[in-house]
């Protein structure tokens, strides 16, 4: 059995933290959902979740834990002005143990300083901060590059889960993407004005 955290504020995307967080309770892991602060409730941005962290960011290290999930929504915005949860993060990805995140989770990927060189997906919104800050951005479900387990949004959420747990059952994260540094576009609808 694992110990998997989740880090969390408010306003996190729903089913990209209750998807994850059911599937790795029901694969027989443990689950420690960590925060700012310990014991104060946060709401998810559809107001489907409410959730207490167990922990707060600065009480938690990489050594108490197999696995690090960061669900979306507007939560990582927040997260990533707290130097406790970009160490937290950093820890994870120097510890080498599997780092997923989905959605705009990847903003704490930046904030983290661990983008760098590595072939990530996110929202596509995020192309642009990831590519600066040195990452390759593709559009895809989900991408692993070493321990890093990336998504881009609620519909992936099966694949994302996949992931996590196969790099969580084998205790040793996958090779990482040894591929020329091509962006791969992604198509947005412009907004049409009157």
């Amino acid at each position: 059995m694992a110990r998997i955290a989740f880090i969390l504020a408010d306003d996190f995307e729903d089913e990209e933290f209750r998807v994850p967080y059911d599937q790795v309770r029901q694969a027989g892991h443990e689950v420690v959902v960590i925060g700012l602060e310990a014991g104060q409730p946060l709401k998810g941005k559809q107001g489907r979740e409410v959730v207490t962290p167990e922990r707060a960011a600065r009480n938690a290290t990489s050594r108490d834990f197999d696995a690090l999930v960061i669900p979306g929504g507007y939560s990582p915005d927040v997260l990533r002005l707290d130097i406790d949860m970009v160490g937290l993060v950093r820890d994870f990805f120097r510890a080498d143990k599997p780092l997923a995140a989905i959605c705009h989770a990847a903003w704490l990927l930046v904030e983290a300083d661990i983008a760098e060189g590595r072939t990530l997906t996110s929202w596509p919104s995020l192309k642009t901060d990831l590519i600066n800050a040195g990452a390759r951005w593709v559009d895809r479900e989900v991408v692993e590059d070493g321990n890093l387990i990336t998504s881009r949004h609620p519909g992936d959420v099966w694949a994302f889960c996949e992931a996590l747990l196969r790099q969580v059952a084998q205790g040793a994260p996958p090779p990482r993407v040894d591929v020329p540094l091509v962006q791969e576009e992604v198509w947005v609808q412009p907004l049409m004005v009157h």
